[in-house]
């Protein structure tokens, strides 16, 4: 598992020299959220989705930069093209990190996983100017494991006969997947650290919890049959915003609404996808999340259809609340075709459908400002 080191802010210290030994945090204004903090900053307790005025009360002299998410995917892309020069089975799991299964690669490099692995990360050091911290193991999880124990620049190796003691004392969360309410639904059940999996029968794990428990147990023991998957099919397609301050007004919340949706809409259309399910996500000033969803007959990617439904449910969220952030999603993601078919079929108006995509041709020749909608 290959795990970029404090992604955006290595980027952004690259770029500006000067911020070397200066705390970065990498979010958005005041109202928003930490998308990441460099090592100095996460010394002083700042952490990534943690609030904006929080993270600034830790660390009142951190510089604050906003995120460049097209600078950011292209050295994701440029740390991807290096990984596949080690194998092709390469498995993302985000902008900045990576399973790989380097099996049978020792012929092809000439070296052992491990020496090989060590010329990767200098390579992505010395060409890109960024670090990464890597786990060697037999499979996912432990690899998973391993590349957070040394960061960051770390290389660490964990192996299977190690494994079971290295886990025992380590609490039942470790284990991915298992959130405050499963542990407590553990705890309960006698289950506090890996060492109580370890000791309990896998048939019993399997009748208490059925195939999770299987999981469970094999987990416990470092043992993961999952193998490295090349191509994970996108599974939603979404955007959200944080407000400055609090809105509570339904129109300024629309206004935000479809920008996101033909956010939503332009990533979609550019990876060949559609969805049949829209899903609005809606933040209180309180901090209490609200997410509400609406299935369509057929499958979209157009932005009048995403906000139509969209729009729909934030009419009847829209009861006075003020919130701090809103988004939307599409999912059960199926190929562009299908929404091609939708509008022979005649999904609404067939019209929306190809005014859009004058509307989409148009900018794409003139540029994103040549065509301004509004809402009617």
């Amino acid at each position: 598992h290959v795990d970029c080191d404090a992604f955006y802010a290595a980027i952004e210290k690259r770029d500006a020299p000067a911020l070397a030994d200066r705390p970065l945090i990498v979010g958005g204004g005041r109202r928003g959220v930490v998308a990441t903090a460099c090592y100095i900053a996460r010394t002083r307790g700042v952490r990534s989705a943690m609030p904006m005025f929080q993270a600034l009360r830790l660390c009142p002299d951190a510089v604050v930069v906003r995120p460049d998410m097209e600078k950011y995917a292209a050295v994701g892309r440029a740390v991807r093209a290096l990984m596949l020069r080690l194998t092709p089975l390469v498995e993302p799991l985000s902008i900045d990190e990576a399973f790989m299964d380097l099996s049978g690669t020792e012929r092809l490099h000439g070296a052992s996983p491990a020496s090989a692995l060590a010329r990767f990360a200098r390579m992505v050091e010395c060409e890109l100017g960024i670090t990464v911290s890597i786990g060697l193991a037999a499979n996912k999880f432990l690899a998973k494991i391993a590349s957070d124990l040394d960061k960051p620049r770390g290389f660490a190796v964990l192996g299977v006969a190690e494994a079971p003691a290295f886990l025992a004392a380590k609490p039942v969360s470790f284990i991915w997947g298992i959130g405050k309410a499963s542990a407590a639904r553990l705890a309960r059940d006698g289950y506090v650290t890996i060492a109580d999996l370890q000791r309990a029968d896998e048939t019993e794990l399997m009748r208490r919890y059925g195939s999770e428990g299987l999981r469970l147990a094999r987990l416990a023991r470092g043992r993961d049959l999952r193998r490295v998957q090349p191509e994970r099919a996108a599974k939603t397609v979404s955007a959200e915003t944080t407000f400055e301050q609090d809105v509570a007004a339904l129109r300024p919340l629309e206004q935000a609404l479809w920008s996101l949706s033909e956010r939503v809409s332009r990533r979609m259309k550019a990876k060949a996808l559609a969805g049949t399910t829209v899903t609005l996500k809606l933040k209180t000033a309180g901090f209490r999340l609200r997410t509400r969803a609406r299935s369509l007959a057929l499958p979209t990617q157009l932005a009048d259809e995403i906000f139509g439904s969209g729009r729909t449910l934030l009419q009847r969220e829209a009861d006075g609340t003020p919130f701090r952030l809103i988004g939307i999603g599409v999912s059960n993601l199926v190929g562009a075709e299908a929404a091609a078919a939708a509008d022979l079929i005649g999904s609404g108006d067939s019209r929306t459908g190809a005014r859009e995509r004058a509307v989409d041709q148009l900018r794409a020749r003139f540029g994103a400002a040549a065509v301004i909608r509004g809402l009617a």
